[in-house]
């Protein structure tokens, strides 16, 4: 790929290094991932998108140790997920698309306790930080509902708030909106906002919008890194967006050809929409 597609490495602490990564699913025709490197700071908020099969997933699941590198380096928070994985996995919290696959307790505050409970915290400090969890997605109060009575953006907000309980330093999110309907997706992505600075995020998603505020976006597509570069680049690059069977949302697409920045509102955008309109009946 061109090198003015490929990110300058972060000044600073890494969060994630990747160093020529390589991995093969056992039987398939060719690699998941092939030679990927790039580099995370601490505090960063990077997406990664990309055509279906193009390497996302799998990236997640090396990221705590779930898969092991068939070549290459990966450190995550300084360790080695293959060497370490109990402590990478203390740092790294992993949120899946379906939220139904990772509740495992019948009642909201056992769920969210589950993670703590495996890492041996004492109940007190449990408790305490149970709570601030719930707090942190903006569900004091469920603690004794029973999860099955929940929508899908509740229950994504309390699979959330099982990994914040953890306090990882690092956010994985593989498709956490997808199973959402609008509501769900909204609270979840405001919930997201909200961490930003203060964990660093590698949010998967199909939904190029969810990126407009992101520091940086990996475009990842047949197992390669092919681009690493602010998202108003990549929504501005139609031929990039093409290429890796990309689609800008209609406001996106809207902003861009009126040459409005990417993070313009639905709102902004009818402000901006209505001004020039009246301009031209002037």
């Amino acid at each position: 790929m061109p090198a003015e597609k490929r990110g300058a490495r972060p000044d600073g602490p890494l969060a994630v290094l990747a160093e020529g990564v390589c991995f093969s699913y056992p039987g398939a025709e060719s690699p998941a991932l092939r030679g990927l490197s790039f580099a995370v700071g601490q505090g960063e908020y990077v997406g990664v998108v990309g055509p279906n099969g193009g390497g996302k997933s799998t990236l997640v699941r090396l990221l705590n140790g779930l898969l092991r590198p068939g070549s290459g380096r990966l450190l995550v928070a300084g360790r080695d997920p293959s060497a370490e994985p109990y402590e990478v996995r203390r740092r790294v919290g992993v949120l899946f698309q379906n939220p139904d696959n990772g509740l495992v307790a019948p009642f909201v505050e056992d769920d969210v306790a589950f993670g703590l409970e495996n890492l041996g915290v004492p109940r007190e400090e449990m408790r305490s930080r149970v709570r601030e969890a719930l707090r942190a997605v903006g569900l004091e109060g469920y603690e004794r509902r029973e999860v099955h009575t929940l929508s899908g953006g509740e229950k994504q907000r309390v699979a959330l708030a099982g990994v914040l309980a953890v306090e990882p330093e690092i956010l994985a999110l593989d498709e956490p909106t997808a199973m959402l309907d609008a509501p769900g997706r909204r609270e979840v992505l405001e919930r997201l906002q909200r961490l930003r600075g203060s964990k660093t995020v590698l949010h998967v998603t199909h939904h190029l919008d969810e990126l407009a505020t992101a520091d940086r976006v990996l475009v990842l597509n047949g197992g390669r890194l092919v681009a690493d570069l602010p998202p108003g680049e990549l929504f501005a690059g139609e031929a990039l967006l093409e290429e890796n069977r990309l689609v800008l949302p209609p406001l996106l697409r809207m902003a861009r050809e009126l040459g409005l920045p990417a993070r313009t509102t639905p709102e902004g955008l009818a402000a901006e929409v209505l001004s020039r309109a009246g301009e031209r009946t002037r």
